[in-house]
């Protein structure tokens, strides 16, 4: 089969693996039909994300058509049209039967903090992802779920991450009728949360970025006021002055380990590996929400240090709530919000590539070229 293999920071091409075999019982071959580039999967591509290994295939959202399914798999048959969660979980340990599926304790030996996700180095498992023709799927009765007749493919894509954790960003933000939500970054999960933002009562939604082209997508997708940090000496202050000086009820960081903002922290995270991410955003936020607010962060970070506003957090009595989503725990409200129109997700799409321009791909989104907002992969049909 033909699969995008990491072959260091920067360097991703497609070559010929074998296609994966049932491991277990309780396994499922899915051939992928649409797969997506992710924000975080350019932290893997710039490599920031520890025992990242040569050879990784990358990808966490897909989608597809089962293959092939181990003996013991009641839930899915072969020919079923199905979409993914980026976990990877089993369903019944302690945190798994608690909702908690992205901190899963029997799907990765570092399971002591993120349980097992799709793609993403070996910190998270060492799964092979979704971009790719064929993928293994452990515990095939718990995580996919078969696509409703009537829901679009793309629109299932992004369920499998970008959406489900924009909404659980804001979710975890406790939004209450009528408060101010400030959303750093204006990404897919960015613009997901401040459109999710709405349906929980937010009185007000605030999206911070420095591409134009970004914040003027959260003007259309997600009707929120939008705040270009590059063009204020201090965008602290300036969301405090648009808040009646008090700060924000609620912020959301949807940047995460390579935020701009400050060349240092960006250079000693970024490039030098120095901390597990860049906390720009983060700070901002623990700086921008009001006392006893609430900060939910939905970036993500590396497992090392980070120089974090911690003490300032403590002082200001704030809320810090952030995990990996548990992505199918999202999917009923999501279905529900799309089925009535509240929602179209594959509007924040802008460009369709096949697997063989995967490099090109990485390339355009890690250097925001062309208005690159969301990719996907597209798969032959056959």
């Amino acid at each position: 089969m033909k699969a995008m293999v990491y072959r260091g920071p920067y360097k991703v091409r497609v070559e010929e693996k074998d296609i994966p075999r049932i491991e277990h019982p309780n396994d499922a071959i899915v051939r992928v039909t649409k797969a997506a580039i992710c924000g975080s999967d350019l932290h893997l591509y710039h490599g920031l994300m520890p025992d990242t290994r040569i050879g990784t295939t990358f990808g966490h959202e897909f989608i597809g058509v089962v293959h092939e399914v181990g003996p013991s798999v009641e839930n899915l048959k072969v020919g079923d049209r199905v979409m993914v969660p980026f976990n990877v979980y089993c369903g019944s340990c302690f945190f798994c039967v608690r909702g908690l599926y992205s901190n899963c304790h029997n799907v990765n030996p570092n399971a002591t903090a993120v349980g097992g996700i799709y793609g993403y180095s070996h910190t998270c498992g060492g799964y092979d992802g979704g971009q790719a023709e064929f993928v293994r799927v452990p515990f095939a009765d718990v995580g996919p779920s078969v696509i409703p007749d009537w829901l679009d493919d793309e629109d299932a894509l992004v369920m499998t991450d970008a959406l489900a954790t924009g909404y659980f960003g804001a979710q975890l933000g406790d939004i209450r009728e009528g408060d101010t939500v400030v959303v750093f970054g204006a990404g897919p999960v960015g613009l997901y949360a401040a459109k999710s933002a709405w349906f929980m009562g937010a009185g007000r939604v605030i999206v911070v970025d420095h591409l134009e082209y970004r914040l003027a997508k959260a003007r259309e997708f997600a009707h929120a006021e939008t705040v270009n940090f590059a063009e204020h000496d201090d965008i602290v202050v300036t969301l405090k002055r648009a808040t009646d000086h008090l700060g924000a009820d609620v912020v959301i960081d949807a940047v995460g380990a390579e935020a701009d903002g400050n060349l240092l922290q960006h250079i000693t995270a970024a490039k030098l590996k120095l901390q597990g991410g860049s906390p720009i955003a983060l700070n901002w936020a623990i700086d921008a929400v009001r006392k006893g607010g609430t900060v939910s962060v939905m970036g993500a970070y590396g497992p090392l240090f980070s120089a974090v506003k911690f003490g300032d957090a403590m002082n200001k009595g704030l809320t810090l709530r952030m995990n990996q989503c548990p992505a199918k725990r999202q999917w009923p409200r999501l279905l529900e919000h799309i089925r009535n129109g509240y929602l179209k997700p594959n509007e924040i799409i802008t460009h369709r590539i096949p697997l063989e321009h995967i490099a090109e791909g990485y390339h355009m989104f890690s250097a925001k070229l062309d208005g690159n907002i969301k990719t996907v992969i597209e798969f032959d049909a056959a």
